[in-house]
């Protein structure tokens, strides 16, 4: 996931929510999260306006 930008990791975390996909591969993409220190709640707000 380091290859990822900031951005794509946190479309595909709300794209993986969507899809419904499984728990265990959500949950990685969250780790990842944590560990860039990104907050959804700022993002949602850029990708709504879009």
């Amino acid at each position: 996931m380091n290859k990822l930008s900031d951005e794509l990791l946190i479309e595909s975390y709300y794209k993986a929510k969507e899809l419904k996909l499984s728990y265990d591969f959500i949950q990685l993409i969250e780790m990842e999260l944590h560990r860039r220190s990104l907050q959804l709640e700022q993002y949602t707000k850029k990708v709504t306006l879009n």
